[in-house]
This record gives C-alpha cells, structure tokens and sequence, in this order.
C-alpha cells in the first residue's frame, strides 16, 4: 500500500520536509497508524488531518493511492 503524506505550516518546519511517499505495512488502516509507523510516536495533541483533500479523525480509514495531510490548529484574528 503506498500513501502520500504531506505536512504543513509549523509540523513541515519542525520535520524538515514537506512530506513523505510511504510503502505502508500491513496493518496499517487509520491515519492514526500511519502516524505512528512514521514518527514512532503518538500524534501530538489536536493534530488536524485531511484524507484526500477531505477533513478526517485519527480514526479514519486509509488505502491504497490515499494522499493524508497533517497540520496543526489554525487559528485566526
């Protein structure tokens, strides 16, 4: 399974790049798990996430050919 991950605003800064093309393992089926099988960690605190350009959970699923996109809060003045 390959997924497209990209990172933005102050996460693409803290890794250092814009984002990652992934051969995902078995056993990877939320974007939860892709998180974890990337940064060997829980995902931080009120992580935003888009699945194919859409607005998803942690828990949502992911598949094949899927483009995930992680940002932190956005917040406006």
């Amino acid at each position: 399974m390959t997924i497209t991950v990209q990172y933005f605003a102050r996460l693409r800064e803290d890794l250092g790049r814009e984002g990652d093309q992934v051969a995902a393992p078995e056993g990877i089926a939320t974007v939860a798990d892709l998180w974890h099988h990337l940064h060997r960690e829980a995902p931080p605190p009120r992580l935003m996430v888009a699945v194919n350009q859409s607005h998803a959970r942690l828990d949502s699923p992911v598949a094949d050919g899927d483009e995930v996109a992680f940002f932190p809060p956005v917040t406006g003045g």
